[in-house]
């Protein structure tokens, strides 16, 4: 029949959907599955082209996964559908996986009933098991978001093919030979997925060759453009760097406040270069009135440029071991915004009266101008602090940083007696030598220098965000919810497995509560492991609009403010900051806009933020064993830090995790007791828990994996008793 005699009905986008519309409705209470023909009927549908268009209308509803069609053509909502579920995979490296519900267990999935999902994919679950560990199968891939992929070229017969670094990305995927020309065997690349063969095999374009595997640094750059960080800025920015002044011109300092008179300086590590803040004090009376001098990023970063785009895209500097990404270019981050010693920079001020209790008794935010007299270091200004040694060069400055060290102190108490918590996890630092290989592991320490910097810091913050927020306009706020009690309660029956009996009371939880407990498990053997999974039972904090308070610090309003040359939402707060207080621009049509556009800002920034932190862990556990490679058969004493059904992980002093696994525990056959977080062996009782002491022998390393195994040492009496 020819079809341009006879066309099909046209139905405008209303009638569908009138139709879609009415198809759910139909359906909603309907939980036994219906031919077409019965919908059709429900429906009092009359014509064959009302047949027709039902019948596409099903097809785009299953498709949308709101309708499920089974083996016999029959149809009924999914929602009506308990055995059905849908959500994010999440895959292990050895292929089997979660469903990952919101309000749910999370679904086991087997690895032979991944049906081609692989990590991150949106699927359709059907549950076949229920019971303490629900178990399922995917139905079908309900959306996949894999974009660009980071992985190695491997050149097999004369093709080119892409092994991802990822391995949870199971897929084969052959390189185009228009865009692979210039790959080699061995060269890290980005590519683009452009045709799906099928669930396992994709076609794939190079975009982006990024060196090859041995050179130096290419291993931290494959890691960031897994996650999106790329070092490289567009070409519009790269044009509008000419713009950009070397120096700050006397036209920019009218409408400021002149601070160059004041005594005002930076301290940061040694091998700081992109330098946000310098502070300020002085003492009158009884009072405290403290400077916090931000650099004026949003002078420079105006919005609606190529720069600003760009600082929004990448959300945040990245430090991946001693490799910064930056989100601004070097000709503005440890350029004209750095608050270089003895140069001009453009300032937003923060000054604050602050009494001896440490409360807020007056503040002021401006727009100022500074010439910082040192760029100090952590390590020489703890000396004065700690030691009472002053180093050549800060005789002019000490007292006043042991004035700023006294008041440090009274804002910390100030910020505990409200239910601010410390927990006080330790960090690596990963040292690389000229090739980019670690040598050494050391922990980053908190000490009096840093604690001072984050106190004054923490201050402006909630300054500023307190000063909008009394203002009731829109604003971008740092909020951290409230523990999921579930989570706590869990943590609980750890803490009592292990035999400790807790006083605190918890059925309101609040930063005291949480600081009491902490105080509570101080003297405890396993404190490090216990506040860290304290922690981790907690949820992230994130960027919002809507300002719930930060649990954490125990703070009504707090925001960040004070790196807005790292940080995209500090360069925001900058802008509104100017709108509000310096433009008096409160138009409606300005709220309304900001209303809006504010939430997609503090949403991107927040995934931006989590991007860079999981870009940071891997770089951490890659550099890690890394280092390990060259310590394998070495012996160490560390401390079971989390029990699994398949072994146990052991953290070193240096912070170097590595597993026991389950196989290689000598002496009997060990069973995993989760409640207890435990392996206990059948026949000899001897048990393996968190927080023990235990020696282990480095077995393997693999830079690659990012894993290392570790063997337990056996004492020689153990070797007498076998």
């Amino acid at each position: 029949m020819d079809a341009e005699k006879n066309p099909r009905p046209s139905y405008d986008k209303r009638k569908e959907k009138e139709m879609k519309e009415q198809i759910l409705e139909k359906l909603k209470d309907i939980h036994e599955a219906k031919t077409l023909i019965e919908i059709n009927d429900l429906l009092g549908l009359k014509t064959v082209e009302e047949y027709q268009e039902l019948q596409k209308e099903m097809d785009k509803l299953v498709n949308d996964c709101l309708v499920f069609k089974t083996k016999k053509d029959k149809y009924l909502l999914l929602k009506n559908c308990p055995s059905l579920k849908i959500g994010k995979l999440s895959v292990n490296k050895k292929g089997f996986g979660f469903l990952i519900l919101d309000k749910e267990d999370d679904i086991y999935i087997a690895k032979d009933d991944m049906n081609g999902a692989i990590n991150d994919d949106t699927v359709l679950v059907e549950v076949t098991e229920k019971g303490l560990e629900p178990a399922g199968k995917v139905l079908k891939i309900v959306k996949r978001d894999l974009k660009n992929i980071v992985g190695e070229v491997k050149v097999i017969k004369n093709k080119k093919f892409l092994e991802p670094d990822d391995d949870k990305i199971n897929l084969k995927i052959t390189l185009s030979p228009e865009t692979s020309k210039n790959c080699v065997d061995g060269h890290k690349i980005v590519a683009k997925l452009t045709k799906r063969i099928d669930n396992k095999n994709y076609l794939a374009d190079c975009i982006k060759i990024i060196g090859h595997k041995d050179d130096a640094g290419i291993d931290i750059l494959s890691i960031a453009y897994k996650y999106g960080i790329t070092p490289d800025f567009s070409e519009e920015t790269i044009k509008e760097l000419d713009k950009i002044p070397e120096e700050v011109k006397a036209e920019e300092l009218i409408g400021r406040k002149d601070l160059t008179n004041e005594i005002i300086f930076t301290i940061d590590g040694a091998d700081t270069k992109d330098i946000d803040d310098a502070i300020s004090l002085t003492k009158r009376d009884k009072i405290y009135t403290l400077g916090v001098h931000i650099a004026d990023v949003s002078h420079y970063v105006k919005e609606n440029t190529s720069l600003g785009d760009d600082a929004y895209e990448r959300g945040t500097s990245s430090y991946l071991a001693d490799t910064v990404i930056p989100m601004l270019p070097h000709k503005l981050s440890n350029g004209i915004c750095s608050l270089n010693e003895g140069v001009i920079r453009l300032t937003m001020s923060c000054v604050m009266d602050i009494d001896e209790t440490g409360k807020i008794k007056n503040y002021d935010i401006f727009p100022s101008y500074i010439k910082s007299r040192k760029k100090m270091t952590y390590e020489n200004v703890n000396e004065i602090l700690e030691k009472n040694h002053i180093p050549e060069g800060y005789e002019p400055y000490a007292e006043i940083l042991k004035e700023m060290h006294e008041l440090a102190k009274i804002l910390r108490k100030e910020k505990v007696s409200r239910g601010y918590i410390e927990f006080d996890i330790p960090e690596a630092k990963i040292i690389q030598d000229e090739y980019g290989k670690a040598v050494d592991i050391k922990r980053r320490e908190q000490r009096s220098g840093e604690s001072l910097i984050e106190d004054f810091m923490i201050a402006a913050n909630e300054t500023a965000a307190t000063h909008i927020s009394n203002m009731d306009l829109p604003f971008i706020y740092r909020v951290h919810d409230l523990p999921n009690t579930e989570k706590i309660e869990d943590f609980l029956n750890l803490v009592k497995a292990l035999g400790y009996q807790i006083k605190t009371n918890i059925k309101e939880i609040t930063p005291k509560t949480m600081q009491q407990l902490l105080n509570e498990l101080k003297d405890k053997p396993e404190f490090l492991i216990l506040s860290t999974l304290l922690l981790r039972s907690m949820k992230k904090a994130e960027y919002s609009k809507t300002n719930i308070g930060h649990f954490g610090l125990a703070s009504k309003n707090y925001t960040h403010f004070t790196s807005p040359i790292r940080r995209f939402p500090d360069l925001t707060v900058h802008r509104l900051l100017k709108k509000y207080l310096i433009e008096k621009d409160f138009s409606m049509s300005t709220i309304n806009y900001l209303e809006n556009s504010l939430v997609e800002i503090a949403e991107h920034s927040s995934e931006r933020e989590v991007a860079a932190t999981n870009a940071e862990r891997d770089v951490d556990d890659m550099k890690m064993a890394e280092y390990m490679e060259s310590h394998i058969g070495e012996e160490y004493e560390g401390i079971i830090s989390s029990v699994t059904s398949f072994g146990f992980f052991v953290e070193l002093p240096n912070l170097v995790e590595g597993l026991v696994h389950i196989s290689n525990i000598p002496g009997d056959y060990y069973e995993y007791i989760p409640e207890l977080l435990s392996l206990v062996g059948k026949n000899t009782k001897k048990t393996y828990r968190i927080g023990d002491k235990i020696k282990v022998l480095v077995a393997g390393a693999s830079k690659e994996t990012a894993q290392i195994d570790f063997e337990i040492v056996r004492e020689k009496n153990d070797r007498d008793k076998k």
